[in-house]
């Protein structure tokens, strides 16, 4: 540990203070440590190789994807990828979940159409996601594929084309019902497609109700709740979609509505004066459960880095206030070249479950005085607790987690790169 960091019982006197302050206010410190440790957030596997994947095939990211910079370090291959995943979750208080693309199955030097992919494809994973005691969840890959390149997949007008991404999205769910049954943890499977127009199109209704076919058709087979969670994601726009998103927000919500299916919340797939926060009460209304793709746009869907911001601070807080946290999948979805990839996971991850431990932190009082009608009392005390000791909390949290303290974690990326990403070409 750094000289400049604080001891470890400097350390506990402080969480002892923050605990008598809350205590002070009706908030079990303890407790709420302990109910964070239940929420697992998924890490998206495609920050470590900026959208890559192992199928072989060299192009460009497609789909209207971009991923910007050139940090040494990718990971190459499979080993790579696991071995970086591992750093990073050492680096990460609680037990968590790895969020899977189709593209990162272990083809064996094959060419594999993604038609004809299977769950044998992702036995590695499997075997490392039981050793670690690590969930995984799963997505068809509907971009970066010959059969994309004009911007529709399942929407396609060609029967053709869109028998092809069918059997895609049906293989996927396939695979994602085997990684929940191996794994005794429920696999969300999450589709999201990039189908859409660059110019105004002529016809909307027509690529909708062809998608929604496709739909039917992809989840036509069922599979126990208890190994296979469905989702769809919806966008508003994409770079080549900017004028029409098949997929859109609506479109979605009824869809999942009349199917039982869960919607996908990705927090910058919306217009920029909207967050997703104030869609996850609305949502789970109608639906058992939903999936949040949880990322920080800046200006549009940039997928940069998570970060303790107040859009964050306010999904948190929306999934605590549900009363039910475990109705909410919790998945992170950026990915950023320009800085450390295992630190990009590192800084969001525990961004978001600081986040989690500010909602479960919050004084009950706030909710009472709106009961009361006492919309001054609210705002009052909502302001006060922003002053709260949750800094306290959360570092012993980490401490008791085994993992490290503050800025300290950057030590040990650092030594990895230097040992390991550095040296990769």
């Amino acid at each position: 540990m750094p000289a400049s960091a604080p001891t470890e019982a400097a350390l506990k006197a402080a969480y002892s203070a923050a605990c008598e302050r809350y205590a002070a206010l009706g908030v079990d410190a303890p407790a709420a440590c302990a109910a964070l440790t239940t929420i697992p957030v998924s890490l998206h596997c495609w920050q470590g190789d900026d959208v890559r994947g192992f199928e072989g095939v060299t192009g460009a990211l497609g789909g209207g994807l971009a991923v910007t910079g050139d940090h040494p370090g990718r990971a190459r291959t499979p080993a790579e990828l696991r071995d970086d995943l591992d750093m990073a979750l050492a680096l990460i208080p609680g037990r968590h979940r790895l969020n899977l693309h189709a593209i990162y199955g272990e083809f064996g030097g094959k060419q594999v159409d993604r038609d004809e992919i299977d769950a044998t494809h992702f036995a590695d994973w499997v075997a490392w996601a039981k050793s670690r005691g690590v969930g995984l969840d799963f997505n068809p890959t509907c971009f970066s594929h010959p059969k994309a390149a004009d911007g529709f997949t399942l929407a396609h007008p060609e029967a053709g084309i869109r028998r092809f991404w069918i059997e895609h999205c049906r293989r996927s769910r396939e695979i994602g019902a085997a990684l929940g049954a191996a794994l005794g943890t429920p696999c969300v499977t999450n589709i999201w497609v990039p189908d859409g127009f660059k110019d105004t199109p002529a016809d909307r209704f027509s690529p909708r109700a062809r998608l929604a076919e496709s739909l039917d058709a992809v989840f036509e087979t069922p599979f126990p709740a208890e190994h296979l969670r469905d989702a769809v994601e919806p966008k508003l726009f994409g770079i080549g979609s900017e004028s029409c998103t098949v997929g859109s927000s609506e479109f979605y919500l009824g869809y999942c509505i009349t199917r039982r299916k869960l919607l996908c919340l990705d927090a910058g797939h919306y217009h920029p004066t909207e967050t997703i926060s104030d869609k996850i009460s609305s949502v789970l209304l109608y639906l058992p459960e939903i999936l949040l793709h949880v990322s920080r746009g800046v200006r549009w869907d940039s997928d940069h880095v998570v970060t303790l911001t107040d859009d964050l601070l306010a999904i948190a807080r929306e999934v605590v206030a549900c009363g039910d946290p475990a109705r909410v999948h919790v998945g992170l979805d950026y990915f950023d070249a320009s800085i450390n990839r295992v630190a990009a996971w590192v800084i969001g991850t525990r961004a978001m479950l600081r986040a989690l431990l500010v909602a479960l932190l919050e004084p009950p009082a706030i909710r009472a005085a709106e009961r009361a009608g006492d919309r001054t009392a609210r705002l009052a005390l909502q302001e006060e607790a922003k002053g709260l000791p949750c800094g306290a909390v959360w570092d012993h949290h980490c401490l008791a987690s085994g993992v490290p303290v503050g800025p300290a974690w950057l030590d040990a990326v650092r030594a990895h790169e230097r040992a390991v990403t550095g040296k990769r070409a």
